[in-house]
């Protein structure tokens, strides 16, 4: 499917000063819905189910996403194959169907087409760049095969493996952007925000941010950090954020994926819209223009973006017809005390509960201190065998 004609350019928009508002989480929502499976996380459903990430694309749409990404997160092949992970189909065959599905709902409306690649077992188990590089290009066959509008790389822990995907994205002219999932202490190596934006930048990104692992105060700070390392060194680019869903001010250097709670318990931490509409606010002030959201964003979350920057949009998204400003709806409801809550104030002051009376606010995240390198990190095609998870399960108790 070919692309719609006179849809500004991701460039053209941000060059501009407009705001792009990018859409939320797929995995985690579709894992949800009974699309995904937890642990490999890998998007089959693009052919299995299309029907069900057509309609979260078009969720997205009518929330006020300006971009549909492609559902090919994990879509390497040695990531679909890891572990004893069974496959059905091929990763070409689940990013064509993944650019295709992004491609109808884009046309529906002015959204553009973005194609991603993320992180790869290959990296984590010290495969060399050139091996590392050859998956990135076998799914950027299939973008530049389906004409995206422009190429992120996301979902990176080491800045180095970024720079090679962002080296292999740029060889197609086309534009690219490059977040990593990283907080204010640096990539995983420990190389601070600051220069991980000019290794990005100087790796030929023009857009570069942080995506996922942290709440969104966490990634705007960390995306200031990245923005002063760049402008530092004369360079220059545009900045995105797109965050978590989910409070993260107890997490470590590794994000949500070191709290207990993850993956299956992690909604006590969800933002609410009234919290995003501060996000989307703090984003805009640190001069943040790619404003997104990642894992746990529902389509609720990406219109409350929309609407808290309605007057610099110029326009409200499509899905607040069903949705009064500040809770304004409210003021049509049966109950007098609920008619109250239909101001600002109200939800702006509130202290929401978690009504778990018996549960700290914080936990204890994991910290097990590896990395690229690591025996325990070494991936393979094999099924993760009973003596291993024992071991495993052992060494998490030491912890």
């Amino acid at each position: 499917m070919a692309p719609a004609a006179n849809k500004k350019g991701i460039l053209e928009r941000l060059d501009a000063g407009e705001i792009v508002i990018g859409d939320g989480g797929f995995v985690f929502a579709l894992e949800k819905r009974g699309y995904v499976k937890a642990g490999p996380w890998t998007p089959e459903a693009t052919v299995e189910y299309p029907e069900a990430v057509r309609q979260l694309h078009r969720e997205f749409l009518r929330a006020g996403s300006d971009v549909m990404q492609t559902f090919t997160f994990y879509a390497s092949d040695d990531k679909l194959e890891n572990r004893g992970h069974a496959q059905r189909f091929t990763g070409t065959q689940i990013n064509e169907a993944a650019c295709d599905l992004a491609r109808e709902v884009a046309n529906e409306g002015n959204a553009l087409v973005a194609g991603g690649v993320s992180q790869t077992p290959a990296y984590l188990s010290c495969k060399s760049e050139d091996e590392v590089k050859a998956i990135f290009k076998k799914q950027l066959d299939v973008f530049v095969k389906k004409d995206v509008d422009f190429l992120i790389a996301e979902y990176f822990e080491h800045v180095e493996e970024a720079e090679w995907a962002v080296q292999v994205l740029k060889a197609t002219g086309k534009p690219v952007a490059a977040t990593l999932c990283i907080g204010p202490e640096g990539d995983l190596n420990g190389i601070s925000p600051g220069e991980c934006g000019v290794r990005l930048v100087k790796a030929g990104a023009q857009i570069v941010g942080i995506n996922c692992h942290f709440d969104p105060e966490t990634c705007v700070k960390t995306v200031k950090m990245m923005k002063e390392g760049v402008e530092k060194a004369g360079l220059k680019a545009h900045y995105m954020s797109q965050p978590l869903a989910y409070h993260t001010p107890d997490c470590n250097c590794q994000g949500f994926i070191d709290l207990p709670e993850f993956p299956f318990s992690l909604e006590p931490r969800i933002l609410t819209r009234w919290d995003m509409q501060k996000y989307a606010r703090e984003a805009y002030n640190a001069g943040i223009r790619y404003i997104g959201g990642c894992c746990g964003f529902e389509a609720y979350h990406i219109r409350a973006l929309s609407e808290e920057l309605q007057a610099e949009r110029g326009f409200y998204p499509a899905g607040s017809e069903k949705h009064g400003n500040w809770g304004s709806g409210l003021e049509i409801h049966t109950k007098p005390w609920v008619r109250a809550r239909a101001r600002r104030d109200y939800w702006e002051k509130l202290k929401p509960a978690s009504g778990r009376p018996f549960c700290p606010s914080l936990s204890e995240p994991d910290s097990w201190g590896i990395t690229k390198g690591h025996a325990d990190l070494m991936q393979k095609k094999e099924a993760t065998s009973q003596e291993e998870m024992k071991a495993l399960f052992q060494k998490a108790d030491k912890c």
